[in-house]
């Protein structure tokens, strides 16, 4: 019998975990994921298990300090979780089976004093230094000035990118454009990928404050329409590069804020291609729910709810004040990281 996120995956969704536990990935991996998603919470909260407690000793010994720790982690378990979607990298020729990692987030903290070419260069020292040697590795770069900056290089050097923290038109087009434009310069484009995770949920959550005056009807449907849109663009972009890989859109940010909305809405709602990254309880609430998937990724609101939200909505107001609280949850959880990681030292 087929479960709810079999079908899903049947539907052409690929699902990729948005854990590296290991106890998940391989839980996941059972039901049809084929990749995974790592950042400083996700590497935080294994840490608090306490089942990684040997693993920081043994760097402690070695006289490694806080930050490198952080970095030796997450390093460790992306790795194993790499292990895991190496046979699907494999069968696909590169196509999937990877897991995101991501570059140092407090070169966004609002306290980093780095100009723009700064932080570009030390995204490309960075991502020299954690793709080298990897194959399935992707690596995670955020759509703010400097990480945009250092696409079209990092895209020339041939690493996997996943571009993060997109909200609007405007960024994922800044990044694909500057993707392609490093891909070109490639002597061979057939391990070429790049994927562009489009966030949802905040979408929703912002308008429900900021553009109170949406209808009923329209009211929760801004993060889908957006990302619905953003979708068939990267689909009209790609379509006459003749690729042997796709370029895809990953859909994130897809847990529900809402209590009176099914967990699953947004998993539905982009069923049917490219990427999803559904946090673990989204996951398990899907695996619950008894139902069958089928695609809707291509299906849009009635127009009139269309124009609505072209009208209501000022997408350049949403892109600033997301970008604006996205970059705080970007750096803080990596300080917060740090700091467990002193508290454990301390022991």
């Amino acid at each position: 019998m087929t479960s709810p996120l079999q079908s899903l995956i049947a539907t052409g969704t690929k699902l990729w975990v948005d854990s590296v536990d290991p106890t998940e990935i391989r839980r996941y991996r059972e039901l049809g994921a084929t990749g995974a998603t790592s950042n400083p919470i996700i590497i935080a909260d294994l840490i608090k298990t306490g089942r990684f407690d040997s693993d920081l000793r043994r760097h402690f010994a070695e006289g490694l300090d806080d930050e490198a720790v952080a970095w030796a982690m997450t390093d460790q378990l992306v790795r194993r979780a790499q292990e895991v979607f190496l046979p699907v990298y494999e069968a696909t020729r590169g196509d999937d089976g990877y897991v995101s990692f991501e570059l140092d987030p407090l070169l966004e903290d609002v306290s980093c004093t780095l100009t723009v070419e700064e932080k570009a260069r030390r995204y490309v020292e960075l991502g020299r230094k954690w793709s080298a040697g990897h194959r399935n590795r992707m690596l995670k770069v955020p759509a703010t000035p400097g990480g945009l900056a250092a696409l079209e290089e990092l895209a020339s050097l041939g690493i996997p990118l996943n571009v993060t923290l997109v909200f609007s038109r405007r960024q994922y087009e800044a990044a694909r454009d500057a993707i392609w434009r490093g891909a070109q310069r490639l002597p061979s484009r057939d391990r070429f990928k790049s994927v562009y995770s489009i966030f949802v949920s905040r979408l929703d959550v912002y308008t429900e404050k900021a553009v109170p005056e949406l209808s009923p009807r329209a009211q929760g449907l801004v993060g889908i329409v957006n990302a619905k849109r953003l979708w068939r663009l990267n689909q009209e972009f790609w379509a006459d590069k003749k690729l042997p890989l796709k370029q895809e859109i990953v859909f994130a940010s897809t847990g529900t804020k809402k209590p009176e909305d099914a967990p699953w809405k947004y998993v539905a709602a982009f069923a049917g291609s490219d990427i999803e990254t559904n946090p673990p309880a989204t996951n398990a609430a899907v695996e619950a729910s008894g139902l069958t998937f089928t695609r809707q990724v291509d299906q849009m609101p009635p127009d009139d709810i269309l124009a609505e939200i072209d009208a209501k909505v000022d997408m350049v107001r949403l892109e600033e004040t997301l970008m604006r609280e996205g970059l705080a949850k970007f750096a803080e959880p990596h300080r917060a990281l740090l700091e467990l990681i002193a508290a454990k030292r301390r022991g």
